[in-house]
């Protein structure tokens, strides 16, 4: 076999696995292993996570946000900024961008990724040409899924459109959308389902991204998902309006998308940079109500969605450090609940994007992640080190250091 790895944590309080690779498989899940390996990895109760799932990122603006700053941390600033920004935007300065960014991803143990790439007529698909061609480029480091994004609206921005239909014949994986950002959001919801049907691909939604629940949409999209026959094919994010809903007024809408297996992609990042500005005490957490959501039986995510922009001027790749400021924020911290966290950045965002042969099961696909931490329930709060990342049954990171601790 390829790898062998030995004595590693794959559930807390059971027995240690040894885990067998082949040929970019998992073959083997057993206590004690004696085979011929080309690379043994000894884990000595280390935790083995899944590969993580990064499910909403920006790869064409990130790195941006010392160009031209959002000064007021608002939305509509770093819309407007970034919309000033795009048509200086060259090939060579995404991809350089983007290079960077996947490889921060990819060091801190990220193997799958869904990111929204934008166009208007302004730009053209200038950045959406680079990350197609990335997602080939990378595909032996990380898996990447490329959604058409309409940033600037679809009808808000002329011949908009049209471009989603040629984004789709490029080659984009997923429709993307964003209702609150055009003149009709309604109308752009329809348009979005529309094209979906036409090329029989998912829907991924920036939804309801306000402080206030006035004008949310997001019943309507779980009524079309029902109606169209996207049950399961739909994932939104943002989704944050519906954290200032009365429970009474929240809870059956989370039903219906719960009904509709929509999966919600929380950015707390992003919307704790960017919401409440206006606020002038109790200033609100402005994130989607993620226990919330997740007791009522929708697939939550965690993601990350920009890396030092004008929507999020921080950040490093690290998807489990996000993971671990979306403890606090969303009450998530308590003994019943820490548990539910680590799934948030693996197998829940992973149903998300459909992705087949995932997690650690013989058969599987080997993306595989080796922590240094010794609990799979304190995983995300001891944001360890990523000792060994193996991708597709490759070892594709691997880190070595050493720590001295003078008395």
């Amino acid at each position: 076999m390829d790898i062998l790895i030995k004595k590693a944590r794959i559930a807390e309080g059971a027995e240690l696995r040894d885990i067998a690779i082949d040929n970019g498989k998992i073959v083997g899940i057993e206590a004690n292993i004696e085979a011929e390996a080309g690379r043994v990895i000894e884990a000595n109760g280390k935790v083995l996570i899944p590969g993580l799932v990064e499910s909403h990122l920006h790869l064409d603006k990130a790195l941006i946000a010392d160009r031209l700053p959002n000064k007021s941390g608002t939305l509509q600033e770093a819309i407007r900024v970034t919309g000033q920004l795009k048509p200086t935007f060259t090939k060579q300065d995404i991809r350089d961008r983007a290079t960077r960014t996947l490889d921060m991803l990819i060091k801190n143990g990220t193997t799958h990724l869904r990111t929204h790439s934008e166009f208007d007529p302004s730009q053209g698909f200038t950045g959406l040409e680079v990350i197609l061609e990335l997602r080939e480029e990378y595909k032996n480091l990380i898996d990447i899924q490329v959604v058409a994004f309409p940033q600037e609206g679809i009808f808000k921005a002329p011949g908009t459109d049209k471009m989603m239909y040629e984004a789709m014949e490029m080659g984009c994986d997923i429709v993307g959308g964003v209702p609150y950002n055009d003149i009709s959001a309604k109308e752009h919801i329809d348009f979005v389902f529309e094209l979906a049907k036409k090329y029989n691909k998912p829907i991924d939604l920036h939804q309801d991204f306000k402080d206030d629940a006035e004008g949310t949409t997001i019943d309507y999209v779980a009524e079309k998902t029902i109606a169209e026959g996207f049950v399961g094919r739909v994932s939104v994010g943002h989704l944050t309006s519906i954290a200032a809903m009365p429970r009474e007024q929240l809870l059956p809408i989370i039903e219906k998308m719960n009904e509709a297996k929509i999966s919600v992609m929380s950015l707390p990042c992003t919307d704790l940079h960017l919401g409440a500005r206006n606020d002038a005490y109790n200033v609100r957490r402005t994130v989607t109500p993620i226990r919330a959501l997740r007791d009522g039986g929708v697939n939550i995510c965690i993601a990350t969605n920009n890396i030092r922009n004008a929507f999020t001027p921080y950040g490093n790749g690290d998807l489990m450090l996000t993971a671990m400021i979306a403890i606090p924020v969303g009450h998530l911290g308590g003994a019943d609940d820490l548990h539910t966290v680590l799934p948030m950045i693996t197998t829940n965002p992973a149903k998300a994007l459909d992705l087949k042969g995932y997690g650690i099961a013989v058969g599987n696909n080997a993306d595989l992640v080796l922590l240094d931490s010794e609990s799979v329930t304190n995983a995300i709060i001891d944001v360890p080190t990523r000792l060994f990342v193996i991708k597709s049954g490759k070892v594709t990171v691997e880190t070595v250091r050493t720590v001295k601790v003078n008395a």
